[in-house]
């Protein structure tokens, strides 16, 4: 019988029944004013108003990129694997593309989902050799920065495109008139099609001169190497053909002449038949360099001078007087003769800003005949100078510059003169300023042009001489931005657009091969001849090198972190968040300070209460430049007489606030020198750090970093230097691994995932981490949260020091400990890092153990293990006892104590309609209240999988990847199958070198780590 009850929802339905019955038949209450951003019905006719349009009323940030992706990228862009008619919503899709922003560069392969790119992968077709690195990896949300330059702006308001263009013609055409000077000032270009589009530029408008400036200058060396082999270009080193490496101040693993040298280096580093490389090191700030080093001597910049000079002296046999400490002498003229002796197999690389310096660089790698030192292939990416930079201030100054356009720079905030360059720009007539954000520069210049993100824009790269790349849109254009090249055609009267340009351009450079190849390739190798030359007055520069003496009592040595790098991205949160990789400290830059220097100005590093760091402040100053409150961290390996701070930081203009953080350090890099002459002076006051060192440890690191020498390694059988953990079983010694609370089940049928990492060839570059990030959308929780242990890094890369000069120096005193009190003050003791220690780096992630403490735990049953030996995590069964997280003995869990998606507390790209656009939609975004970590990336695994099934064939080796081992450059992480016998990772996972972290525990992880072998 059916019911005749009546159901209601309010009591205003049974009390005025007439406006619920409007609301049920109307979406909207009021009427929709459409005529106020529509206007009449006549001009409505005519306008031909789109959807586009309309939406753009709604909500323009969300609309335009959700637009954007929906019609898909410009459609000459060439997929890498489908083309576009054949995109099926839903599945991912790449594109092969090339990135170069003046500083950093890479081949790339671009994931879009649905016409959305979230993703940065690797381009490993033969011929892309330069990987993503952390910054790379992050460049994917900058793509979806809420504070980009949305619209042209002409004197600070809102303009148009073709106001701009008539602007900057008009004013080209005064100039020429009155016989004012017109410069383009560019970051470097290494864009052959750019570099021609200038050339008929200036041929047009014979005032006009193009000035190239990196805010990070390689000036020295591009003289040095342009005064011997008459070209401006840098050499493109290849360590992996070096059994010998000698580096006198070049962090060769960080960004020393844009980087990319890890993978090379890596090869060496990973003992094979008995040998690997070995690695010599000096410098004075601890860099990435230093820490892979076998040997590092941490020296002031004017003793390396000297100690170049001595290797110059033992390698070439000349004769020039040096004046070196004995200790330094000693290690310095044993690295020599390793050097020479080594000879084509030896190679050395400086980052000293003195020509004289690289000359003798040049020198030392002709005698040795190095293998890894070729004049074929030169890098093209750095070409600024120093020299033409400040004659444009003069210009500028004098009042003789009349139109200045930019592109890709930002001196406003990048040089150390600014305020020249500021008070010059107010007598320039005219200035235009080509930039992504209304930048410090942009903010000041006449037109502020928005330029594209190069994921939406067209171009071609010549990285290293010898190879073509092409850079293709993924997207559509978000906002009204316009390529700088196509002003240029514009302003040359050439018709159509930069696409059009380049691939007539390309024709002469690509013969034999179509267009459609190389843009789906993403990168042609033409190859190059050797350059000839090579002759100069070597002994003179060393003589003047060896006059070089340290100008005060303390050297500030400026350099670019890792997250960082130039500044660029400042506005981006996983760079902020990402924490250095050698003091693991986030959101700041800060003066590094060895420890006996720190005890004369009484400076400290204190751990309080809640486990946060503090650090006192530093006031400095150089030439009468004074940088106040700069908090200090004391860095163990840092040359006395030196201290340490990074460029990048101290930005403030098209930032969100939460994005203000540090220090200008470019204030002080005077003369392009990286190399000041300090004050320092304690000032008052503790700064707070949001430092994740002290967090999450793992105790009794005996067995989780476990090292050994090549010569023990060699000797001695595995047993030895690989010492497995025993423990009791009926009053009888076993092998941990024999004995087990619970039976195993079968897990050889199917597949069953491993990871492995090899200690040797990790670098600790950070690229993992942005990767995972990306792939599985991690959020950013702010300084204030890190600073409280609440990181929600589900991957971290652990940095070990060791209390002695090396790690075994570490495990004797350990063995020596005789008595509860001995060990009490020994262990003490051994907490603090060594004045030079050696440096460990371990990347650390849910070790998916196969008898995992923290199923066992979990009331809810919300963590359990898979066939494939994966430990899952159900969300929506999580209650948040985090029973899981306490029982981990890996530390590897992390609890949501907050809603970090849309909550305004939570001010990154989660919480902005546009930066929610990268999120990957394979992976769920977590609720507040949840545990989350690791998932070894199971959607990539499945994702590989049916790839196989719909192709009807097994899955090939190497098929398999997590976003960490996919975004490994070094190959440091291997992912796979252990049930595949002839698979890499299984191998691996049998070599004699492999372990597993806490093994002594029982859980069997299934990530196995390399012990690392030192060259000493």
């Amino acid at each position: 019988m059916s019911s005749n009850k009546k159901y209601w929802k309010s009591v205003e339905e049974l009390e005025n029944s007439s406006i619920v019955e409007a609301l049920r038949n109307n979406e909207f209450v009021e009427e929709i004013p459409t005529d106020e951003f529509l206007g009449n019905a006549d001009a409505l006719a005519t306008s031909g108003t789109s959807r586009r349009d309309f939406l753009k009323y709604v909500g323009f940030s969300t609309a335009a990129v959700t637009l954007a992706a929906c019609e898909g990228p410009v459609h000459k862009s060439i997929p890498y694997v489908l083309q576009p008619e054949q995109i099926i919503p839903g599945v991912a899709d790449y594109y092969a593309t090339t990135v170069f922003d003046g500083f950093d560069f890479a081949n790339l392969l671009v994931k879009t989902r649905d016409g959305r790119p979230i993703k940065i992968d690797n381009n490993t077709i033969s011929g892309a050799k330069f990987s993503a690195n952390a910054r790379i990896h992050a460049s994917i949300l900058s793509l979806y920065d809420s504070m980009r330059l949305k619209e042209p702006k002409l004197d600070g308001k809102d303009s148009s495109w073709s106001a701009v263009d008539l602007k900057i013609k008009s004013s080209l055409a005064d100039a020429k008139a009155k016989g004012g000077q017109v410069v383009l000032l560019t970051n470097t270009l290494a864009s052959p099609s750019t570099e021609k589009l200038i050339g008929e530029f200036i041929a047009k408008n014979p005032n006009a001169k193009h000035v190239v400036y990196d805010a990070v200058s390689s000036s020295e060396a591009l003289d040095a190497f342009e005064t011997v082999y008459g070209e401006r270009a840098l050499v493109d080193y290849d360590f992996s053909k070096a059994s010998l490496i000698v580096s006198v101040g070049a962090d060769f693993l960080g960004d020393w002449q844009g980087g990319g040298y890890d993978s090379g280096y890596a090869k060496g580093r990973i003992p094979q038949n008995g040998k690997m490389s070995r690695h010599f090191q000096f410098e004075s700030n601890m860099t990435l360099s230093g820490a892979a080093a076998d040997k590092r001597i941490p020296m002031t910049i004017a003793n390396q001078k000297q100690a170049l000079v001595q290797i110059y002296n033992i390698v070439a046999g000349a004769n020039v007087a040096v004046s070196l400490d004995g200790a330094f002498k000693a290690e310095v003229v044993k690295a020599a003769q390793q050097l020479k002796a080594a000879g084509s197999k030896g190679v050395l690389v400086s980052g000293l800003e003195d020509k004289n310096a690289q000359l003798l660089v040049l020198a030392i790698n002709q005698v040795l005949a190095s293998e890894s030192f070729s004049t074929a292939g030169t890098r093209q990416i750095r070409k600024g100078s120093n020299a033409a930079v400040a004659q444009l201030l003069k210009d500028m100054n004098a009042g003789s510059v009349h139109t200045l356009i930019m592109s890709g720079v930002n001196p406003v905030y990048t040089l150390a003169d600014a305020a020249s360059f500021e008070a010059g720009l107010k007598k320039v007539k005219t200035s235009v300023a080509f930039s992504l954000k209304e930048d410090e520069t942009a903010s000041i210049t006449t037109i502020a042009a928005p330029s594209p993100h190069y994921l939406e824009s067209w171009g071609d790269v010549v990285i290293t001489k010898g190879t073509y790349s092409l850079t293709q849109p993924t997207i559509r254009p978000i906002f009204n931005t316009k390529q700088f090249q196509d002003i240029l055609l514009s302003l040359n009267g050439i018709p159509g657009t930069f696409y059009d340009y380049i691939k007539a351009n390309s024709a002469g450079i690509i013969a034999g091969t179509s267009w459609n190849k190389v843009l789906h390739d993403g990168v042609f190798v033409i190859g190059s001849s050797v350059l000839t030359g090579g002759s100069y007055d070597y002994s003179s520069a060393a003589a003047t090198l060896s006059k070089s003496k340290s100008t005060g009592d303390f050297e500030l040595v400026l350099y670019t972190k890792t997250g960082m790098g130039d500044g660029q991205q400042a506005n981006n949160p996983w760079l902020q968040e990402f924490p250095d990789p050698i003091t693991r400290v986030s959101w700041d830059n800060y003066l590094t300070v060895s420890s006996a220097d720190a005890k004369k100005f009484d400076f400290s590093n204190p751990i309080v209460a809640n486990g946060g760091l503090n650090g006192s402040y530093a006031t400095i100053t150089v030439d009468g430049v004074k940088l106040e409150n700069v908090p200090v961290i004391i860095q163990p390996g840092q040359a006395v007489g030196t201290v340490g701070l990074a460029v990048g930081y101290g930005r403030k203009a098209a930032l969100k606030e939460e994005m203000i953080v540090g220090l200008n350090a470019y204030s002080l890099y005077k003369n392009f020198n990286s190399v000041q002459s300090v004050s320092i002076a304690k000032a008052s006051g503790e700064h707070e750090f949001a430092c994740v060192q002290g967090q999450k440890t793992l105790m009794g690191r005996g067995d989780i970093i476990k090292e050994t020498t090549l010569k023990i390694f060699n000797e001695e059988e595995a047993e030895h230097w690989n010492e497995q953990p025993m423990v009791s079983l009926d009053h009888q010694e076993v092998k941990a691994t024999t004995v087990d609370l619970w039976e195993s089940f079968d897990r050889s049928t199917g597949h069953h995932f491993n990871l492995s990492i090899d200690l040797n060839a990790c670098t600790g570059c950070g690229a993992c981490v942005i990767a995972c990030h990306a792939e599985n959308n991690v959020p950013v929780v702010g300084k204030a949260e890190v600073r409280r242990s609440r990181d929600m890094h589900w991957l971290r890369i652990d940095r070990y020091y060791s209390s002695e000069s090396t790690f075994e120096g570490d495990n004797e005193r350990k063995e020596n400990i005789a008595g509860l009190s001995s060990s009490l003050s020994t262990f003490n003791e051994m907490e603090k890092a060594g004045e030079n220690p050696q440096v460990a780096f371990q990347p650390v992630m849910c070790q998916h153990c196969n008898h995992a403490p923290c199923e066992t735990v979990c009331p809810v049953a919300a963590t359990s293990h898979g066939r494939e030996g994966q430990n899952h995590m159900a969300y929506n069964r999580c209650v948040g006892t985090r029973y899981c997280a306490n029982n981990c003995p890996y530390k590897v869990r992390r609890f949501n104590w907050f809603l970090y998606n849309k909550n305004s507390e939570f001010d990154y790209h989660m919480n902005d309609d546009l930066g929610r656009m990268v999120l990957n939609p394979d992976v769920n975004v977590r609720s507040r209240g949840v545990m989350e970590k690791c998932s070894m990336c199971i959607q990539m695994t499945q994702a590989t999988k049916l790839k196989a099934k719909n192709e009807g064939r097994p899955v090939a080796d190497g098929e398999f990847q997590t976003a960490c081992s996919n975004a490994c450059s070094s190959g440091a992480m291997i992912f796979g199958d252990v049930n595949d016998k002839d698979s890499k990772v299984a191998k691996l996972a049998a070599d004699e070198r492999s372990y597993h972290l806490l093994e002594h525990v029982g859980t069997k992880p299934n990530v196995v780590y390399h012990v690392k072998v030192r060259n000493t």
